[in-house]
């Protein structure tokens, strides 16, 4: 671990803490400052720190930087679901408990080491353990995500990312009768103030977020929603929806683990679009809701064949 001191002068008075670091940190953009605050390796004066936080003359930043271990991933034969591949990218569908990509604690069995032995090449942007990946979902969410096997592809769907030009929606089993047709939820994401693996709605620390949803049926205690992205922060559905008092179904994080005996967490990516980057034209992606989903909404009440909501 490497540990920096910076004391401020006055040339640096009224500066941005982030802007201030990616200038003095070589190696490191705002970005990447901004996740070091996000993770608390950057305090002020003994205090935790605010990315936005104006620098005062003489303020002591410290600053600790974990080195990244070095673990070599392998490619598995695991099974993929793959809705669309040509020689620039993939749509996968991912099953629940699948995580995306190597982590500690967690080297294998993810969608990189399956990724890694069907394909070739993939995009090297994300670095060694996360080859290809240009966004990710939750371990127990299944659904739709894309990857690159090059850099100009996966600089170009970044941007789409960035820009919020990627039509994702998600569909979602959340606890209580959600009154509206349809609303929106716009509330700032951050680390939890007391429990640093969840996320919560905080203006500490935090970043813009919005979700968009509408009601797609309504059951005695549980509505079925749509939910679109506007932003992409950790969690993010799963935040907003347990803050305004709607939990999505089998989330043991934010709701109630084995509520309606539901095997995992029900929220689906079922679509996905985007603009191809090679193609210039726009390309638009849909997924069936899995079979452990279904099973639990039709539990809700009766169904005629083959209706799947």
């Amino acid at each position: 671990m490497d540990k920096f001191q910076i004391v401020v002068d006055g040339a640096n008075k009224n500066d941005r803490l982030d802007a201030f670091l990616a200038a003095k940190l070589p190696g490191h953009s705002r970005s990447s400052v901004q996740k070091l605050i996000e993770h608390n390796h950057i305090s002020v004066n003994g205090h935790e720190a605010r990315s936005n936080y104006r620098l005062k003359t003489g303020d002591s930043i410290k600053v600790e930087i974990h080195k990244p271990e070095t673990i070599p991933v392998k490619a598995e034969n695991i099974p993929l679901d793959i809705v669309y591949e040509d020689d620039t990218l993939l749509v996968v569908n991912k099953p629940a408990g699948m995580v995306v990509h190597p982590a500690p604690g967690n080297y294998s069995g993810t969608l990189v080491n399956a990724l890694l032995y069907h394909c070739d090449n993939l995009s090297g942007i994300n670095g060694v353990l996360r080859p290809g990946i240009v966004h990710r979902i939750d371990k127990d969410t299944t659904g739709l995500i894309m990857v690159a096997k090059d850099e100009e592809t996966h600089r170009h769907l970044a941007g789409q990312l960035k820009e919020h030009s990627i039509n994702r929606k998600y569909i979602a089993l959340v606890r209580g009768a959600i009154e509206e047709d349809e609303g929106t939820i716009q509330a700032p994401i951050g680390r939890h103030p007391t429990n640093r693996k969840k996320m919560a709605v905080t203006a500490r620390n935090s970043r813009e977020a919005t979700t968009h949803f509408s009601v797609i049926n309504r059951y005695a205690e549980y509505t079925l929603i749509e939910a679109r992205l506007e932003t992409g922060r950790t969690h993010q559905i799963r935040v907003h929806m347990n803050y305004i008092g709607h939990p999505v179904v089998g989330d043991p994080k934010y709701g109630r683990e084995g509520e309606l005996d539901a095997k995992s967490l029900l929220l689906h990516a079922a679509v996905l679009g985007f603009v191809h980057p090679a193609r210039n034209k726009y390309m638009e992606f849909n997924a069936p809701l899995p079979g452990h989903f279904l099973e639990t909404i039709r539990s809700l009440q009766d169904f005629p064949d083959g209706d799947t909501y």
